[in-house]
């Protein structure tokens, strides 16, 4: 598909005669309904379109948003030369809010006459753009890669509704493979109730059975040093917890997504004493990918370390950068300070120009700099007035912050304030793959999670 051709003014009840004068064009509402669907219905229907001419939805803003997604022209479509006022007032505004508008069409007049004006032969022969990711885009394109993965991955928390409705997702998806802790009647009995099918899992009691016995000999093998007996490791080896993330131990699973009914100690506290830390590893830590229309960017840590050490904070800088390359993100790493370079002083500030200084010594191929305001790395006239001659300034895609406190208030900020879509934490440093959820969790948390950790599993 090249061209996404809206209805304006008169034309919007005229989809009939549009699709007749655009020769091959696809309805955008042979697979969607108008009244239920949604944005990513929408981007579902349009990446399919066979056509190199769609017929939008009539709603501008997002048809705009739709053209964006896919990569695809926008023409404004009107019904004659009465509605070219109304389309340049509209084409006005679309600009305005940063969307990128092709040209218009007339249906009464085809031949190409006035300025920016197309007919739709020439509308289907408009260059591809680059589509520019946003939230449903970027949640597509995560399921797609996690699918390719075929990852198995261990839910602990089968007794929350979440859960299970997230599994029958993922299931239905066919996103990866799920192993679900809890009690498997219970499980099977609840997701009748709730209308899911989570037949495709496999259903686990990790209060029975032989590998309870077996998890438990291996637990206190691992923690003898620790003075920990078999009898203690059996009590143990009963929480989800410490249950899953020994199955992640053992290559019984990929991965493991916990956390929706239960604190973030309680999920992680177990990875740190039976996965441990990756080679070259010291700390664990987190990154947050936050998704806008057109903007893509990671912010760590915002959920593991409260006040790390300039050390911590470097290798928090290099793993954050490599993580961000794997979703796609081209790394260039802001150290965050309330001082941009030499401009403040303060304990503070010479943590974070020390920290800077270990991650460019430790990782000359990285691009990090710091410390750095906020507007100066993300606004290029700020950042260069501010640290010239930077590679990083204005040009920001990962932002270190200097602790939890200012991480994790300003993602939430982000999140609330700009329509952010914020995925994870994904956690940093382990040897295999344990993600945490938030208590307050979505379905859709859940469902993106699961695939995070897919694709960091394989």
């Amino acid at each position: 598909m090249r061209t996404v051709l809206t209805p304006v003014a008169s034309a919007t009840t005229r989809r009939e005669d549009i699709l007749q004068a655009a020769d091959n064009a696809q309805d955008l509402f042979s697979n969607v309904d108008p009244v239920t669907g949604e944005f990513s219905d929408y981007l579902d229907a349009a990446l399919q379109a066979d056509s190199s001419l769609l017929v939008g939805s009539g709603a501008p803003v997002n048809d705009a948003r739709l053209a964006d997604a896919t990569g695809a022209n926008l023409v404004l479509v009107g019904a004659g030369e009465a509605d070219i006022e109304h389309i340049s007032i509209l084409n006005d505004r679309l600009e305005r809010m940063g969307y990128s508008v092709a040209g218009y069409a007339l249906l009464d007049a085809q031949d190409a006459a006035g300025e920016h004006q197309v007919n739709f032969t020439q509308a289907a022969e408009l260059n591809r753009r680059e589509q520019k990711v946003g939230p449903e885009l970027f949640e597509r394109n995560l399921i797609l890669e996690a699918r390719q993965r075929q990852a198995h991955i261990v839910l602990p928390e089968g007794d929350d509704d979440r859960i299970l409705q997230a599994a029958h997702q993922l299931l239905e998806d066919e996103v990866c493979q799920l192993t679900i802790l809890g009690d498997p009647e219970s499980m099977k009995s609840r997701a009748q109730e709730l209308g899911l099918n989570i037949e495709a899992a496999t259903l686990d009691d990790p209060t029975s059975g032989d590998q309870l016995e077996e998890f438990a000999q291996d637990f206190a093998e691992l923690r003898k040093h620790k003075g920990m007996t078999v009898d203690e490791a059996r009590e143990t080896m009963k929480d989800i917890s410490h249950y899953a993330t020994m199955m992640v131990h053992k290559g019984l699973a990929d991965g493991m997504v916990s956390g929706a009914a239960h604190t973030t100690a309680h999920t992680i506290k177990p990875s740190f004493q039976i996965i441990k830390t990756a080679p070259g590893s010291s700390v664990v830590s987190s990154i947050f990918l936050m998704v806008m229309d057109g903007v893509l960017w990671a912010f760590g840590d915002c959920a593991v370390n409260p006040n790390p050490t300039p050390e911590q904070l470097a290798e928090i800088a290099a793993v954050s950068a490599q993580t961000a390359k794997q979703f796609g993100i081209e790394p260039k790493v802001a150290m965050l300070s309330y001082s941009t370079g030499a401009s403040g002083t303060g304990e503070d500030v010479e943590s974070v120009v020390k920290a800077t200084e270990l991650a460019q010594q430790n990782n000359p191929e990285l691009s990090i700099d710091g410390p750095l305001q906020f507007d100066a790395a993300v606004v290029e006239s700020v950042g260069q007035k501010k640290l010239p001659g930077s590679d990083v300034a204005g040009k920001a895609t990962v932002f270190i912050f200097p602790d939890l406190n200012t991480g994790n208030i300003t993602y939430k900020a982000v999140q609330r304030t700009a329509d952010a879509l914020a995925v994870g934490p994904i956690l940093q440093g382990l040897n295999k793959p344990v993600n945490d959820l938030s208590r307050g969790a979505t379905v859709p948390d859940i469902v993106n999670t699961v695939a995070i950790t897919a694709i960091q599993a394989k």
